[in-house]
């Protein structure tokens, strides 16, 4: 089973999806990327990541365009600007799913309010893909 997940600059929501994904099943062939790709991770959620205990540091921030000719179960957007620029993938995609976060790399505050946003999104992140994984790809695995 091939899941993508797409998002703008692939440092932080994709990332975070990726690393839960691919923990819930090793059967699970999981990449991430970006329609802009940053090209790195953010370090915050990285930390997030790590304090929950999934290393997400050694993933690469990639383009979309390194997927684009290999065929996928599932591509998944979980940001409005990925979801904009996604519909190229139709012809090689057996599903195209879209479920939205906030971004916490653009929250703005005290470093106390800005943690309590990336933990905010992680944990959303976790229920949607976890609940994702339990109802739709561990049957058909």
């Amino acid at each position: 089973m091939k899941v993508l997940i797409l998002c703008t600059g692939n440092s932080c929501r994709s990332q975070m999806a990726h690393g839960f994904l691919q923990s819930f099943d090793s059967r699970l062939n999981v990449c991430s990327a970006g329609t802009e790709a940053s090209g790195r991770l953010n370090s915050t959620a990285v930390q997030v990541m790590k304090e929950i205990g999934l290393d997400i540091s050694h993933h690469t921030s990639d383009s979309v365009d390194k997927y684009l000719k290999d065929e996928w179960d599932y591509v998944i957007t979980v940001c409005g600007g990925a979801n904009e620029s996604c519909p190229a993938f139709m012809g090689k995609v057996k599903h195209r799913l879209h479920f939205g976060f906030d971004d916490p790399s653009h929250v703005q505050g005290t470093q106390e309010y800005i943690m309590s946003e990336f933990y905010r999104v992680r944990d959303e992140i976790k229920a949607k893909f976890e609940s994702f994984y339990n109802e739709t790809l561990k049957p058909q695995l």
